[in-house]
């Protein structure tokens, strides 16, 4: 299970988030190991059953104002009985000012009190993505990753089948690299996403050349920092005994952190241009999700042609037998 400190989490986002430290600096110890946030709601009235302690507490003016409104008395139980539960850390929003009460208690009881001049709902969507990518699943693959226009393309293959080079080219031909050799996919708001394994630049290794920089060689647009993942494209050697998709009637897909996308098997051969092949495969899928399938069409055009033969066939058939007759 992954984890951030909150002083980890202050230090990264103090600036973005406009957070300030309420608390004493030793309350920023505890760890957050959840990608969620939660608004304390009927915890602050004593409700304390279903309450997500492991989640940061995000107070905004609701919060603030219903707090104002108890005794101290009140203010103080209901406080301690929440604060017990090992919260992480609170966030008040819009800058708010709290009951005295409860930065003696945050202290006292070790919990992290930050205050945000940002509005709830901004704060809260800031948080959550923080969050999400934080503690998205992951995980590093030796793969290719490329956008052709504007699919997120995963070239897969053994060493050597010539990812490399068919990335090579169809960034020449205008598309951008995501990354070369290993990509680190991560599953974030329900999608599979991909970007470069490493963080020192768009390096490619090209067999006979070397590496080569793609940001310096084509240009900063010609790279992407990640992508969504459309679809995976297997690159593979040529079999004759291979049973490979001619028509494109099956579907066939490939599983990663849980998602599923469609795969491709591409046979690689001397003199096959696989990157105009790529580019095609990813125009296909473009036009299939506005309603169009090649396949599809194909068949219903074949079925049509057959039709009329036959009907040609009945009639020219009938004209036989009448003119036999007569």
């Amino acid at each position: 299970m992954k984890e951030i400190t909150v002083r980890d989490f202050f230090d990264a986002k103090k600036k973005d988030l406009a957070l300030s430290l309420i608390s004493e600096p030793q309350t920023l110890a505890k760890k957050i190991n959840s990608p969620h946030v939660n608004r304390p709601g009927l915890a602050l009235a004593g409700f304390l059953e279903i309450f997500a302690a492991e989640r940061i507490q995000v107070f905004g003016e609701t919060e603030v104002r219903y707090l104002q409104s108890l005794k101290e008395e009140d203010l103080l139980i209901r406080i301690r009985e929440m604060f017990k539960l090992d919260i992480p850390c609170i966030i008040v929003s819009k800058g708010l000012s709290l009951p005295p009460i409860m930065e003696y208690l945050a202290n006292d009881l070790n919990i992290a009190l930050l205050s945000s001049r940002f509005a709830t709902i901004n704060l809260i969507s800031h948080l959550s993505r923080y969050l999400q990518d934080i503690f998205a699943l992951e995980k590093t693959i030796h793969a290719n990753l490329v956008d052709v226009f504007g699919r997120g393309i995963l070239l897969t293959g053994k060493s050597g089948i010539g990812k490399s080079e068919c990335a090579l080219d169809l960034i020449h031909r205008g598309h951008s690299l995501v990354g070369d050799d290993l990509i680190t996919l991560r599953y974030i708001d329900d999608q599979l996403m991909g970007r470069p394994g490493r963080d020192f630049g768009y390096f490619m290794e090209i067999r006979g050349v070397g590496f080569v920089n793609v940001e310096h060689m084509f240009g900063i647009e010609r790279t992407r920092t990640q992508k969504t993942i459309d679809m995976q494209i297997e690159l593979m050697p040529w079999q004759d005994n291979m049973d490979y998709e001619r028509i494109g009637f099956s579907d066939s897909y490939a599983e990663h952190l849980g998602v599923k996308i469609p795969i491709i098997y591409i046979p690689v051969s001397p003199g096959k241009n696989v990157s105009v092949i790529v580019e095609v495969a990813a125009i296909n899928m473009i036009l299939k999700g506005v309603g169009y399938d090649a396949a599809e069409d194909f068949n219903h055009k074949l079925h049509e042609e057959i039709r009329k033969k036959s009907m040609q066939k009945k009639i020219d058939n009938e004209t036989k037998n009448s003119e036999s007759k007569e």
